[in-house]
């Protein structure tokens, strides 16, 4: 993949905000655990404003970013261009999140395919799961496109993300609210100086920003590529391009003219109605649990998300932490 991705609080759904700061517990030593590096660092978050509607909901915003346990500081513009000298005279104010960062995340995710291996655990790459056997309220056996019956002894976890409401909707005719689109990464042509030092969110327009070490500048934040159904992969729009590039340039006047070096879109992602995961029993099964819809902000709380899935699948309880997250959210009983 193009670069790190974000690991950052600011901006998020206050029913995110828990499992974010105890993803910031996890991410600083996470590389020790797994034993191999994760590439997170702590770059410090910058959302910023330019809007009185944002404005004036600015420091109610930060007083609940705070009362969930992230640090957050209400920016003046002067203080922001003190930090950001090159933003546009436009940016009015920000919300400053110290302790957000970044993370490799095709680095992490083999590193923990790596550690769950060297704990016994047996992977099965490529493989697509046709049918899951069922005997009264239990899952039983999972069976793959090869004909290979894996027997179930405790618990499934579905979390092939993009896979599973059509899964759920095959298997058991359960529908959720969740799509699938095709988020776009553009990474320009090195850039010098460089005028962006902080991870960039914004309160209004449609992207996200930060540099990378080889003085490029990556630029997102929910512009969309389209399914190529010849290829089955997403393909990136040169409007859509376009279009995230203006944004960037609107915020970072400097980068006026600068080249596009690759845009990719080929990971796709499960978005849902209301914007945050679902994670919940599969309707009708004791002992399935799926996790799906991560909107494209699953990433930086995975570590959390982790952990209680852990808990849940051991100690045979539902894990409070995870309520906000339950399929009931979207149905009237």
């Amino acid at each position: 993949g193009l670069g790190k991705r974000g690991v950052r609080a600011n901006g998020r759904d206050v029913r995110e905000l828990p499992l974010m700061r105890a993803a910031y517990e996890l991410w600083p030593d996470l590389h020790e655990r797994i034993g191999a590096p994760t590439g997170y660092e702590r770059a410090g978050n910058l959302h910023l404003m330019e809007r009185d509607r944002d404005l004036a909901g600015a420091s109610a915003q930060a007083w609940m970013q705070e009362q969930q346990g992230i640090s957050t500081t209400l920016l003046s513009a002067a203080a922001v261009r003190e930090m950001e000298p090159a933003l546009s005279s436009r940016i009015r104010g920000a919300l400053y999140c110290p302790d957000d960062g970044v993370a490799d995340h095709t680095a992490t995710t083999r590193a923990l395919a790596q550690a769950a291996q060297r704990h016994g655990a047996v992977m099965r790459e490529h493989t697509r799961v046709t049918q899951l056997e069922r005997a009264g309220d239990r899952i039983v056996a999972v069976i793959t496109a090869q004909e290979e019956r894996i027997e179930v002894r405790r618990t499934v976890l579905l979390l092939a993300n993009t896979f599973v409401p059509d899964l759920l909707q095959a298997q058991f005719g359960v529908m959720l609210p969740v799509w699938t689109m095709w988020p776009q990464i553009v990474l320009t042509e090195p850039v010098e100086p460089m005028p962006v030092h902080y991870l960039i969110g914004h309160a209004s327009r449609l992207l996200a920003m930060k540099s990378t070490p080889d003085s490029r500048v990556m630029i997102s934040g929910g512009w969309r590529g389209r399914l190529n159904p010849d290829t089955g992969r997403g393909e990136p729009q040169p409007d859509q391009v376009q279009g995230n590039v203006a944004e960037a340039v609107a915020v970072y006047p400097s980068l006026e003219g600068i080249s596009v070096a690759e845009a990719k879109t080929d990971r796709r992602e499960s978005m849902t109605v209301d914007g945050i995961p679902i994670i919940d029993r599969v309707p009708g099964l004791s002992n399935a649990v799926f996790a799906t819809g991560w909107s494209g902000h699953g990433w930086a709380i995975a570590p959390a998300v982790n952990r209680l899935l852990a808990d849940w699948v051991y100690s045979d309880r539902d894990v409070s932490e995870l309520y906000p997250f339950r399929y009931s959210r979207f149905t009237a009983s």
